[in-house]
């Protein structure tokens, strides 16, 4: 009975390393769809670029970059929240603090594109 409890509770671990990379890829898809926004927003500038009045294009421009950001930190936040929630076993996840560094660096470059764009 005991080695059956074992295998049990071993198939529950691997459950948790699963989840955790599931998480990850998770984190990784959301990011691509932030950085996807970021180019929607660099293409409409790009496209509109002698759209006038000018600031509209601008604008929606800076529609789409706020929304990056809200992409990256809400992917930032559930990736942290559910490595909360599992335990690794076997499995070696990134940890939450990678998500917050990789977060910070992509809302800088946000930033700062939104800041070339508007200065263009």
């Amino acid at each position: 009975m005991s080695t059956e409890n074992d295998k049990s509770q071993q198939r529950t671990e691997w459950s948790e390393d699963r989840t955790l990379m599931a998480n990850e890829r998770t984190y990784s898809s959301w990011i691509g769809t932030g950085l996807g926004a970021i180019g929607v927003a660099l293409g409409l500038r790009a496209v509109f670029g002698s759209f006038e009045p000018v600031w509209a294009a601008k604008l929606v421009a800076s529609v789409f970059l706020a929304a990056a950001l809200a992409i990256f930190w809400a992917a930032r936040n559930n990736a942290c929240k559910t490595h909360r929630r599992l335990n690794d076993h076997d499995a070696n996840p990134v940890p939450p603090s990678a998500y917050t560094r990789l977060t910070t660096i992509l809302t800088v470059a946000t930033l700062a594109t939104g800041a070339i764009l508007w200065s263009l």
